[in-house]
């Protein structure tokens, strides 16, 4: 939490006091750019979005208890005024964490980027680490150049751990987010084809996100995966010790990894002798069982990357392995499980790429042994010239797979369908859907008690959009019947 009156924290941002504001105004909470989430004590940054300004709703903000606001403008209240609101959090969040350095020693700043998985493995590295001391670790994927300055001005005085999500559109931008805030700890899941269409290749990508690493000091440590070929190499970007995981290779591994019959992962975390944590402390060597309530095999990878993590920084195996135990993620729409009226729904619409997409395929495939099976799936962004080929290939996997109806929502989901219907699905098993509530109408008529629903797209496709309402519409479904069978147990 922020303790910065107006004028310290003018002279941070080379701002002007305005508004009547004496200098005297004392900030005691966090940094807020919503005013509905402002408490007292808070500072709102008037952030100009694309949509919404957040100027005018700076007396909403005062009267929800702000101390004071961040402004380009003066709008008559007590506020500092800056020439940019984003450039002001950004120096005001690195003064805040060196000054937290200066005064805890023990804090350890951790840092997860990725092209797939990444705010599951920041919400895992939570999970983990709140159980040895005070964390932060929000949920949500905040991890750009506004996301990451408010994650970074929640610290108290007391956080032990600050878990940081990177992502990166382009090359430079996680140089930027490690010059705000440098990472003890850098952990880098995997290089695939998310966002390629802004990048160009895959080998931009692991450029991009290997400055993760380039940004550790000698005393930090780098946490790669060992079995992705450009994560690998990334150990010559760095100036720390490496510890590298994996399931068939690397320092740390997973052994036997198994799904059961709710597709949840399992699998032993195996630790070798003579590994250290970041403060050259031993770590105890052993084999321990990890059981979250994480459904994918690809789960299995992100928790490991999470325990990895969690032991260099200085969590003991056991107690690590043991604040799992039917963990979920804090995040929602992420393999997010919920049931109404008897069907499994799987909603996994925050993101995709190609492949997070194969991987909850697989994962839905799995729950086929036991389950009819109906994957709906949207667009998936940001893929370039490959966009029709990528998504073409996800509807032939499906055929693959054997999934029991697809559902492809939207023009830009098009050639799912068309891919599923030249691999051989003639019989009606997929379908092309114009809108997500065409896509509930449909859904809310075909699915029956035992039916394992995946929802999956893009975040800007719309399908996160479906899991509420068909919920509901479920639930409604289920108490009928349920009514029905009572009326009639009444009639006999």
């Amino acid at each position: 939490m922020l303790q910065i009156t107006a004028r310290e924290l003018a002279a941070l941002t080379d701002g002007t006091l305005v508004g009547g504001a004496t200098g005297e105004e004392l900030v005691t909470g966090t940094a807020q750019i919503d005013s509905r989430d402002v408490t007292p004590g808070d500072l709102f940054a008037a952030f100009r979005g694309e949509h919404v300004d957040g100027h005018d709703y700076l007396e909403t903000a005062r009267a929800a208890g702000a101390a004071l606001a961040l402004v380009t403008e003066d709008r008559g209240l007590p506020a500092v005024q800056v020439q940019d609101v984003q450039s002001a959090l950004t120096a005001l969040a690195h003064a805040q964490l060196e000054r937290a350095r200066e005064e805890n020693p023990e804090l350890v700043v951790l840092a997860v980027t990725g092209s797939a998985g990444k705010t599951g493995t920041k919400d895992l590295l939570g999970t983990i680490l709140s159980t040895h001391g005070p964390t932060v670790a929000p949920a949500g994927s905040f991890n750009n150049e506004l996301g990451l300055p408010l994650t970074v001005l929640r610290l108290t005085s007391e956080t032990r751990y600050l878990v940081l999500e990177m992502g990166a559109r382009g090359i430079g931008h996680i140089s930027e987010l490690t010059a705000i805030a440098r990472p003890d700890i850098a952990l880098v899941l995997n290089v695939g084809s998310a966002h390629i269409g802004e990048f160009g290749s895959v080998d931009a990508i692991a450029q991009a996100k290997g400055e993760l690493i380039e940004a550790l000091a000698p005393s930090g440590r780098a946490i790669l995966n060992a079995e992705d070929r450009l994560v690998a190499a990334m150990a010559e970007r760095s100036a720390a010790p490496v510890v590298s995981w994996g399931f068939t290779t690397g320092d740390v591994r997973g052994a036997d990894l198994t799904l059961d019959e709710r597709a949840r992962v399992r699998f032993d975390l195996v630790v070798p002798e003579g590994m250290t944590t970041l403060r050259e402390e031993p770590i105890a060597a052993g084999r321990y069982a990890v059981h979250p309530d994480l459904i994918g095999e690809h789960q299995g990878a992100n928790v490991l990357a999470a325990l990895t993590a969690a032991l260099a920084a200085g969590v003991a195996p056991a107690a690590a392995a043991e604040s799992l135990e039917g963990a979920t993620l804090a995040t929602g729409q992420r393999m997010q499980v919920l049931e109404a009226g008897g069907v499994l729904i799987i909603d996994d619409a925050y993101n995709a790429n190609p492949d997070s997409m194969r991987q909850a395929l697989k994962t839905l495939a799995h729950l086929g042994r036991s389950h009819r099976t109906i994957a709906v799936l949207g667009e998936m962004l940001e893929l370039g010239a490959d966009s029709v080929r990528l998504h073409d290939e996800i509807g032939r996997l499906a055929v693959r797979l054997n999934i029991g109806q697809l559902y492809s929502i939207g023009a830009g989901a098009a050639p799912i369908h068309h891919g599923a219907s030249l691999e051989g699905s003639f019989g009606g098993e997929s379908e092309f859907l114009d809108t997500v509530d065409e896509a509930v109408a449909v859904l809310e008529r075909t699915v029956q008690p035992g039916d394992a629903v995946l929802l999956k797209s893009s975040r800007d496709a719309g399908l996160r959009q479906i899991a509420a309402p068909l919920v509901e519409r479920l639930s409604r479904r289920g108490d009928q019947i349920e009514v029905d069978q009572t009326k009639n147990g009444d009639d006999q």
